[in-house]
């Protein structure tokens, strides 16, 4: 890596992407979307949270502008979700030396040293798991460490948040009782529950139901961009209290005060964000959460070789190289070390 301060990342859509390419498409090198392992090279990209996500089926309808989605078909989102999940092992049985599924702390610290690309498989959407829980003994076993309750849809655990703007998050109802169950279930395996995309009455809900740190591992300050993806100061305050932490995320609509899906944004609103968490929460409390692939980039940032140039944004801002490196990586493993069973 050219980058001498690893970054580990807490989301991208790197999967989804490959997945559903309709091109001849590598992880080694690729001229599409925002990874592959050269580029991560370049940029010091050590790994992260690598999402599988279940979009909606070719045929479904659209949704009104600003509505949610309508809930996915059982047998289709658990067909989708294992195909992405076995995708991700073909990949790193392809790169056996330089890829890693990560399912403890010490294959991630090991990577940090070794250049390894350390992957935490990740759910973004609970719609495959069963209310029983079958499927996540089986998918945890297999390496899943962390699971977004929902997408932005809503399912059999919870309700997401509509992409409106600007909205409150405070929309829709909390977790059902099978949502309750399913983070009962999270924290007796040490699965990560991700707090992106849930709603404010969820969010409430695994505050008061989880014994493990709150995270949210791609969204950012309400109070400056007003996105319902966003978190209120007494989110903030509660991932603060919990020992959680919140990795930012670098979408251009929920960055801007304006929520314009628009490109020319500048790193300083980005850092914009840094700041205000860390102001928030500490510096112990805030990392990277790209959303890479799943999302419109900054043109000043562009992809993952890009990292550099936010590391050095972030060193105008005043940051010292021990909070960089607790920003770039050391948050993130000290909250993986207090949610993972050993």
């Amino acid at each position: 890596m050219t980058s001498t301060l690893p970054i580990f990342d807490g989301h991208n859509d790197a999967l989804l992407r490959l997945y559903t390419a309709e091109h001849d498409d590598s992880f080694l090198t690729s001229t599409h979307g925002h990874i592959d392992l050269s580029r991560a090279r370049e940029g010091g990209f050590a790994g992260g949270f690598f999402a599988v996500f279940v979009p909606a089926p070719p045929d479904a309808p659209s949704p009104d502008d600003g509505a949610l989605p309508d809930p996915l078909p059982y047998s289709y989102a658990l067909q989708t979700a294992l195909g992405m999940t076995a995708l991700l092992f073909r990949i790193e049985s392809q790169f056996t030396s330089e890829i890693c599924v990560a399912r403890t702390v010490g294959e991630i610290e090991y990577g940090l040293q070794t250049d390894t690309l350390s992957v935490i498989l990740h759910l973004e959407g609970a719609d495959p798991i069963d209310t029983k829980f079958h499927v996540l003994e089986v998918l945890y076993q297999a390496g899943l460490r962390s699971l977004g309750i929902v997408w932005s849809r809503p399912n059999a655990f919870g309700c997401g948040v509509p992409f409106r703007f600007p909205q409150s998050p405070d929309i829709g109802p909390g977790l059902t009782d099978a949502g309750r169950e399913l983070v009962k279930a999270c924290n007796r395996l040490g699965i990560l529950i991700d707090l992106s995309h849930l709603n404010e009455a969820g969010f409430w809900d695994v505050a008061q139901l989880s014994d493990a740190p709150l995270v949210a591992t791609h969204s950012n300050a309400y109070a400056i961009c007003p996105s319902p993806r966003n978190l209120t100061d007494r989110q903030l305050d509660a991932i603060r209290e919990s020992e959680g932490m919140v990795g930012v995320n670098f979408h251009v609509g929920f960055l801007r005060p304006d929520g314009q899906r628009n490109a020319d944004t500048p790193l300083e609103v980005v850092t914009d964000h840094v700041v205000y968490l860390v102001e928030r929460l500490g510096i112990d409390h805030v990392g990277f959460g790209s959303d890479f692939d799943g999302a419109l980039m900054p043109n000043d940032l562009g992809d993952v070789a890009g990292l550099p140039r936010l590391l050095e944004a972030l060193r105008r801002r005043g940051f010292d190289e021990p909070s960089l490196r607790k920003l770039a990586h050391e948050n993130w493993l000290r909250v993986l070390r207090k949610t993972w069973r050993a």
